[in-house]
């Protein structure tokens, strides 16, 4: 698969009120029994929020077709052998991992020795 990673890095946000959403090529609110949670651009970072920035987010180049099956588990697995955490997002059209940043080089050798091509966006070729 094909994978580019985003420009800038990301934060993962938790807070037990209502979060806005906030601007960028990847933003999203979700909220479950335990609160809400807000992913967007660290720069965005809600105030008053408990956040854990640092994250680099690699969107799947699609769109991807629903009747997939494995696309995440061919991803994660060659993260997992290689110890590195992820927070995963799903669009109607895309799939999202968001990897520490200080992992970068990890999660490239990880996913180059998978099969799996990955690009910047500022370079998607």
């Amino acid at each position: 698969m094909k994978l580019v990673l985003l420009a800038e890095p990301y934060a993962v946000c938790t807070a037990p009120h209502p979060l806005e959403l906030g601007p960028g090529a990847l933003a999203a609110v979700l909220r479950d029994a335990d609160g809400y949670t807000w992913v967007g651009p660290e720069a965005e970072a809600p105030q008053g929020a408990t956040c854990r920035g640092g994250w680099r987010a690699l969107a799947v180049e699609g769109p991807l077709d629903f009747g997939l099956t494995g696309v995440l588990a061919a991803l994660t697995a060659p993260l997992a052998e290689a110890g590195v955490p992820v927070f995963v997002l799903s669009t109607w059209a895309t799939d999202f991992l968001l990897v520490p940043g200080a992992r970068l080089a990890a999660v490239r050798a990880a996913l180059t020795a998978a099969g799996h091509a990955l690009a910047s966006a500022e370079d998607p070729g």
